[in-house]
């Protein structure tokens, strides 16, 4: 089965940078989209980055031009960096995965995902 667990989380001032990474098990990254999603309290969850097997992205509209995904198969890792931050960006960040034989398909929409990991926590505060 397939397991993701997410590190790199922390307290960071605003104008900050973080780096998290996504290291996936059980299988080889190489035919999965990954994305990257967070959640605030009291709100839903929300897609934030995205990229597929061929290395295309999607952004959220409020995080583009500050937020890079990239990935490193042969490490089995995904990582989000994240820059210029603000307190709206403090939330649980999740990345997950979803198989694809395709090299272009990702997707920024939670539903086309079925392995989760269980989260790191970013705040962003002063």
């Amino acid at each position: 089965q397939l397991h993701l667990e997410e590190s790199g989380g922390g307290l960071v001032q605003p104008g900050g940078s973080l780096k998290l990474s996504c290291v996936v098990s059980g299988f080889s990254l190489e035919n999965y989209a990954i994305g990257w999603f967070r959640q605030a309290p009291g709100k839903e969850r929300e897609g934030v980055v995205c990229i597929s097997t061929g290395h295309n992205t999607d952004h959220a509209a409020s995080v583009k031009g500050r937020f890079f995904i990239s990935r490193d198969n042969a490490k089995n890792t995904v990582y989000l960096q994240m820059n210029g931050l603000k307190p709206e960006d403090t939330a649980v960040y999740y990345c997950a995965a979803t198989w694809t034989d395709s090299l272009f398909y990702r997707s920024l929409s939670d539903s086309k995902y079925e392995d989760w990991g269980q989260g790191t926590q970013v705040t962003v505060s002063s």
